[in-house]
């Protein structure tokens, strides 16, 4: 996928007022419409003067597109980075759903860089269940309630886990009284309850954008993202960890000590554990209505190469009567 600088396109530096940025639109889609343009690649343009217009018009789209940095050129190779949209404060619905925008030239399909970072899949596309209750803009009179916000957040395991009150930081976007557009970092402290799960929200009253007029504010509603765990990968509010076991171990099935997020638990392994099977700790997952379990995946690790462990694995070799791939010989399957 290829980068799109969007200020480029426009012909603008990055630090534009959204003044000038709207009347340097107004100048090129006049130039490149393909209704009234001469030029042979007047399509094409419009379609990037749309597409960039599109992001750089909108406080959030181009706070949240400045983020990337000033270092990526157009044409580069892209990806967005992990993180994107995290801790990101917006009002939701505001990315263009799918790859298509209102406004002049709305036919035209976007560049699979805008659908990434703006479409109907992306932090700002509006498509991730959100269940405000849409009072933004509803008035009484001359009072106007504040518009709610959606912000994704990423907390820690043990957080999700155990629950508890947590420091967030946001960005939200704002627009200077001069015309320029930056973000305002914001520092929230959320009770996190025990249980939550990735994908959930969280709704905090009243601190979506302030109404006007005595109108009521909106809502925040902060969508949880889990960050990389070393050790544990989460599916729903089941846990899954890999748990090295020694050959001895598994072979006489030893009890031995599994890391959980409420402590190390002792499970006895069967014996002739094999290198792969899936064992459960019923319960030991997420809290919940119904707690999720834990699964542990076991992989078989030598000891480290020594003579003593040389000495050890040739006494094996020649007492034991083993051939690993007895089954492949034979055309059979290898062993599970």
């Amino acid at each position: 996928m290829r980068f799109k600088d969007y200020y480029e396109v426009m012909g603008v530096p990055r630090g534009a007022t959204q003044d000038e940025i709207k009347r340097a639109y107004r100048k090129l889609a006049r130039k490149f419409h393909p209704d009234v343009s001469k030029e042979k690649d007047a399509e094409e343009r419009f379609k990037e003067l749309q597409e960039a217009y599109e992001v750089l018009k909108d406080a959030e789209k181009r706070a949240a597109y400045d983020q990337l940095g000033a270092d990526w050129r157009q044409g580069q190779e892209f990806r967005p980075p992990p993180d994107w949209g995290k801790g990101f404060e917006f009002t939701p619905g505001r990315g263009a759903q799918g790859r298509r925008a209102a406004g002049p030239g709305a036919g035209a399909d976007f560049s699979d860089f805008f659908s990434e970072l703006f479409g109907a899949r992306s932090p700002f596309g509006g498509a991730h269940g959100f269940e405000s209750a849409g009072r933004g803009g509803a008035g009484r009179g001359f009072a106007s309630a504040g518009q709610d916000h959606v912000a994704r957040v990423e907390i820690d395991l043990e957080d999700a886990y155990r629950g508890g009150m947590r420091t967030l930081e946001l960005r939200t976007p704002e627009i200077t009284p001069d015309g320029h557009v930056t973000s305002k970092p914001r520092t929230l402290r959320v009770s996190i309850p025990a249980g939550v799960v990735e994908g959930q929200q969280i709704r905090l009253a009243g601190q979506g954008s302030a109404g006007t007029g005595g109108g009521p504010s909106g809502d925040l509603y902060l969508e949880v993202n889990f960050r990389p765990h070393p050790l544990f990968k989460v599916d729903g509010r089941d846990v899954n960890v890999q748990l090295p076991v020694a050959p001895w171990e598994a072979a006489l099935g030893e009890t031995v000590a599994v890391p959980t997020l409420g402590g190390p638990v002792d499970m006895k392994l069967p014996t002739g554990a094999r290198a792969g099977q899936r064992l459960r700790l019923r319960g030991r997952g997420l809290p919940g209505p119904t707690p999720g379990d834990q699964y542990v995946t076991l992989s078989i690790v030598l000891p480290p190469d020594s003579s003593q462990a040389r000495e050890f694995f040739a006494r094996m070799k020649r007492e034991l009567a083993f051939d690993p791939r007895a089954d492949l010989a034979a055309g059979g399957r290898t062993p599970a």
